[in-house]
């Protein structure tokens, strides 16, 4: 994204994923230095003591610690994020997915906080570039069959992250995706009440969502993870060991989980996975649709797949057209909006 309208920065990579300490990480024996950490773990139930590794992320900050990883955010619109994380993690026991297991949860005088276990492994983003091409297959193969026994895990159509429910229902909006599907055209009509937006063509666009309604009729909601993108998934050699950042997990068709991911790998230098990192070359992810497509090949076999594509990313597109603070960023968004009406997006160059 832009601005990582929806990325929580959270990818528990291991310690030597890291790279080499520098003033934006730090690591620590003995007893925890870190007095937002020392206390965290108190408050887990946890020894304050330990190895840990300091990292920035995009709304939190993580500690990496040999068993554990410990995330705390003061972001006040994120405020129940980790509880809803600890709803999913509940969810997803017993499932065969594999993430990493809650151990506690809560608010103290730092923000919101969350500890969960350490999964092995790094993330995708991080293993994917020294990875040649049979293991960059195998990788993204694994990730197709976690997908698919995550989207049978039984999740409600009113399963939303917090902050998403408040926002659809008039409150602010901290992220923009992932979308949900009947709340489309309030998306529209949003944006038509703001000061400046393009009515015109918010009009084509109210015909446009209209037309591609039905072609939702009769779905099941699947658990959807949300975020799917390279620092959300830890891989270890050829298989993924874990999903990670379930905050935004909801239920919806279980193709809207390609929205995030096939925008991730068509822009993936927009999905740096800390402020100062930078993104994957999309060059080098042309192949993932395809590989993923062998491994769980119901994913994209959804008739009028493409359409139904098109509707998440209008959705995401119309948030951020009403909603975003900055006027370059919703001057994007109209003209994506506006190519999105002729039929042309970031997909065009993906399905085949």
């Amino acid at each position: 994204m832009l601005t990582r309208p929806g990325d929580w920065g959270e990818a528990l990579p291991t310690c030597e994923a890291l790279g080499m300490p520098d003033h934006r990480s730090a690591r620590a024996d003995g007893p925890a230095v870190d007095p937002v950490l020392r206390r965290t773990l108190a408050s887990a139930g946890l020894p304050t003591t330990g190895r840990f590794l300091l990292r920035a992320g995009w709304v939190s900050r993580a500690w990496i610690g040999e068993h554990h990883v410990v995330r705390v955010s003061g972001v006040a619109p994120f405020r129940d994020a980790y509880r809803h994380e600890a709803q999913i993690a509940d969810l997803l026991v017993d499932s065969g997915v594999p993430h990493a297991r809650h151990i506690a949860h809560g608010h103290g005088p730092d923000g919101a906080w969350y500890v969960s276990e350490r999964l092995p492994g790094r993330t995708l983003h991080e293993a994917w570039p020294a990875a040649d091409g049979p293991l960059r297959r195998s990788m993204i193969e694994s990730l197709g069959a976690v997908l698919r026994t995550l989207h049978s895990v039984p999740a409600q159509a009113d399963l939303l992250p917090p902050w998403l429910a408040h926002a659809l229902d008039g409150g602010p909006w901290p992220a923009y995706h992932p979308p949900v599907v009947d709340r489309s055209l309030k998306r529209v009509e949003e944006a038509r009440r703001r000061h400046g937006r393009d009515a015109r063509l918010l009009a084509d666009v109210t015909t446009w969502v209209r037309e591609r309604l039905p072609l939702f009729d009769g779905d099941r909601p699947a658990l959807v993870h949300g975020d799917l993108h390279g620092s959300n998934v830890l891989v270890d050699g050829g298989r993924v060991t874990g999903l990670v950042d379930f905050a935004e997990a909801l239920g919806q068709p279980a193709d809207a989980e390609l929205d995030t991911l096939l925008r991730w790998c068509a822009r993936a230098r927009e999905f740096p996975p800390t402020p100062y990192a930078e993104g994957l070359d999309p060059a080098d992810l042309v192949d993932v649709p395809g590989w993923l497509g062998v491994a769980y090949p119901e994913l994209f076999a959804r008739e009028h797949l493409r359409e139904r594509l098109d509707l998440y990313d209008m959705h995401m597109e119309l948030a951020l057209y009403a909603h975003h603070p900055e006027a370059e960023v919703r001057d994007l968004s109209r003209d994506r909006i506006a190519e999105l009406l002729q039929g042309r997006n970031h997909l065009g160059g993906l399905l085949r």
